[in-house]
């Protein structure tokens, strides 16, 4: 069946269309892909592209060879990392104080996001999130110096009204117990706040007739909280949950670093500082390689097995 010459121009047309509404589309969108453009730019810049130095992992790396040019030596380097009784204690140290800090710290963002919702009084609440907000403004230096102005053992403010009641100072910074305490609180209550604005962005999701109609039905605020806010932000709370899983090899140097004490360090050695020591230091780039990396691939397995499970209960990231 021949196409007649005003059956072939309306079939063109109609398969330009698509054409065109896609380029007005894409034009429509050009401003949102420039502000896209800069966090793509740090992505691939400051995260995608240094994997590439994942080789280094594979060969005994020097200086004067560069990257491409040094020996490769296979999974010398990590046979190496593995059979020292450090690298052990460091890994477990690493694990212990992540997983504290997820499990401790991870519900008091969503407690903090809660109360705050609860708040009507604008003015008060505005005090409130200013304060809670600001300690993660201040670098972990700062923080530092005001847990040593605390706790510290001869000039803690602490520590002085214990000697007036008890006659006697205690080492909070100076035995393993106390110290971890320190470590996860100093955590939370520099992080807490901040972390929160994501809870309180999903909270404004909720239908606010879903509060009325619990109200007439007799609920409390405990009860609403239970059944209403909280499965109003599962998925949320989920995801935060699988990405924080990923980190649970991560212990963020400065924050050791400023609190350590010798006498702590069989509890506060981590990876991170094991890279400085090591990598930094002692200038053996190729063994913190290794490590950074078996780092890396510990949280990619536990984000997957953790979405894994979320996917179960219909909660998964992917």
């Amino acid at each position: 069946m021949e196409t007649t010459p005003a059956a072939a121009i309306q079939q063109r047309s109609r398969s330009a269309a698509p054409r065109r509404y896609s380029r007005r589309i894409l034009r429509a969108n050009i401003p949102l892909m420039l502000l896209f453009l800069p966090g793509l730019l740090y992505f691939f810049i400051f995260k995608y592209l240094p994997m590439g130095g994942l080789m280094i992992a594979f060969k005994n790396y020097n200086f004067h060879d560069g990257v491409f040019g040094s020996p490769w030596v296979g999974l010398k380097n990590f046979e190496t990392i593995f059979n020292q009784p450090h690298t052990l204690d460091v890994i477990r140290n690493t694990v212990v104080l992540s997983v504290l800090e997820v499990f401790v710290g991870f519900p008091f963002p969503i407690l903090l996001a809660i109360l705050l919702n609860e708040v009507r009084r604008t003015g008060f609440k505005r005090i409130i999130q200013t304060i809670v907000y600001l300690p993660h403004f201040f670098s972990w230096v700062i923080i530092g110096g005001f847990v040593v102005t605390l706790f510290s053992i001869d000039s803690g403010t602490i520590n002085h009204w214990i000697e007036r009641w008890f006659g006697e100072a205690y080492p909070f910074l100076y035995k393993p117990v106390s110290w971890i305490s320190i470590y996860i609180g100093s955590g939370i209550w520099k992080e807490m706040g901040f972390s929160s604005i994501i809870y309180l962005a999903a909270l404004t999701s909720i239908d606010p007739s879903l509060y009325e109609s619990a109200s007439l039905d007799g609920a409390n605020k405990f009860q609403q909280i239970r059944h209403i806010t909280i499965p109003g932000i599962s998925s949320t709370i989920v995801l935060l949950f699988i990405l924080s899983m990923g980190r649970i090899m991560e212990v963020g140097f400065d924050h050791v670093y400023v609190l350590q004490t010798p006498m702590v360090s069989n509890v506060a050695d981590v990876i991170s500082t094991y890279i400085y020591n090591i990598g930094l230091k002692g200038a053996q780039f190729s063994l913190t390689a290794a490590m950074g990396m078996f780092e890396s691939l510990v949280g990619l397995i536990l984000v997957l097995c953790t979405n894994a499970i979320a996917r179960k209960f219909g909660q998964g990231l992917w």
